[in-house]
């Protein structure tokens, strides 16, 4: 019998194969729902902390008669069916809701959802990308005794071994952003994931885009890298075999500097925690009154706390970062209720804290 050939390629051929080439992770239609917990499915108030956001966007754009939201990574489109569901009704008369997706359309998604694999060319209005940019597909490089080497892997099986010295591109955009000191200390080359981002904010007219990713930065960058892999609410081994999802973390202050490069005329950068407490969702309990005078109403605002608690948990989900830049419009003042200086070129309320290697997407 004919031993097996193993094909070793860089990650991010590898990572672009197994999640959206032929029959991809993403590209056959799997449910993010399925293989971990996001902030969409975790409570619709999710959404309507989104819709609140919107609704500044559309008073700083003189509420003009089609406002797009565009969720980039769309998933199932549950995102923009919430939005749909609690935004106001003169609001909702003027969206026009766009997923972005190379999955295909869900059956139950609402007919007034376009759905589309790319992103429109102009955007007027919010553009979304929610956990996108972790599956944007990145290189792996690791500093070895012969000096910096781009890590190759067997995508059958995850196994790696050092391949070629990095590109100009990649030596650079290390140098910036995750230099490296120790033989065995790694790194994740953010430099593809800058250019997505870019090119959401260069689609902007006029606007707001916003990413919310797991994320990190250059004085805390994790020294062994963060590839992972999720798959039916469990983490597993980032084997790149397209029957799981693999992700990493995201150098959102790379993207900072991109998008504004890419056009954009403010920046906040700052923790999901920080974003949806100024946007409303503050997690506390109701008074304990209100369980005599009216019981279901008590209820119901503790749902609602508990929910806005998961929400914006530091350890968990409110670690995730949460990087707005607008383009020919000021950052929205609910944002930054605390900060009125934010709306300038360059602002930040706090750098995203990250979340703890262990927790990177939340498990089930």
């Amino acid at each position: 019998m004919a031993a097996l050939v193993s094909e070793w390629l860089t990650w991010r051929t590898a990572m672009q194969r197994a999640l959206y080439g032929e029959d991809g992770f993403y590209r056959r239609g799997e449910r993010p729902a399925e293989h971990f917990r996001t902030s969409v499915h975790a409570s619709p108030r999710f959404a309507a902390a989104i819709v609140r956001l919107l609704a500044e966007v559309d008073a700083l754009l003189g509420r003009p008669e089609r406002l797009d939201v565009v969720d980039i990574g769309a998933g199932s489109g549950r995102l923009l069916s919430n939005i749909l569901a609690c935004a106001p009704a003169d609001l909702a008369s003027r969206l026009v809701p766009t997923a972005v997706e190379i999955a295909p359309r869900p059956a139950d998604v609402p007919s007034q959802i376009v759905w589309r694999p790319d992103l429109p060319r102009r955007i007027t209005g919010l553009a979304v990308a929610n956990e996108w940019l972790d599956n944007v597909p990145l290189d792996v490089v690791e500093s070895t005794p012969e000096g910096i080497r781009t890590v190759l892997v067997d995508p059958s099986t995850g196994t790696e071994r050092p391949g070629p010295s990095p590109s100009a591109e990649d030596h650079a955009w290390l140098e910036r952003w995750w230099p490296l000191s120790e033989p065995g200390d790694r790194a994740e080359i953010g430099h593809p994931r800058c250019n997505a981002w870019a090119s959401v904010i260069g689609r902007l007219s006029r606007g707001l885009a916003l990413a919310v990713d797991y994320s990190h930065s250059r004085e805390a960058r994790p020294v062994y890298g963060t590839l992972t892999g999720y798959r039916d609410g469990a983490t597993v081994p980032a084997v790149p075999d397209g029957s799981c999802d693999v992700t990493a973390h995201v150098a959102l202050d790379a993207c900072t500097t991109a998008g504004e490069r890419a056009g954009a005329t403010s920046t906040l950068l700052t923790t999901q925690r920080d974003a949806l407490r100024a946007l409303g969702l503050s997690g506390a309990r109701p008074p304990l009154a209100l369980a005599h005078s009216d019981p279901r109403a008590y209820v119901a605002a503790l749902c609602r706390a508990g929910e806005d608690a998961e929400l914006t948990d530091p350890t968990g989900l409110g670690g995730f970062g949460w990087l707005t830049q607008t383009v020919s419009i000021p950052l929205p003042t609910a944002l930054t209720p605390e900060h009125p200086k934010s709306s300038g070129p360059r602002a930040s309320a706090g750098a995203p804290t990250g979340i703890p290697s262990s927790q990177r997407k939340e498990e089930f």
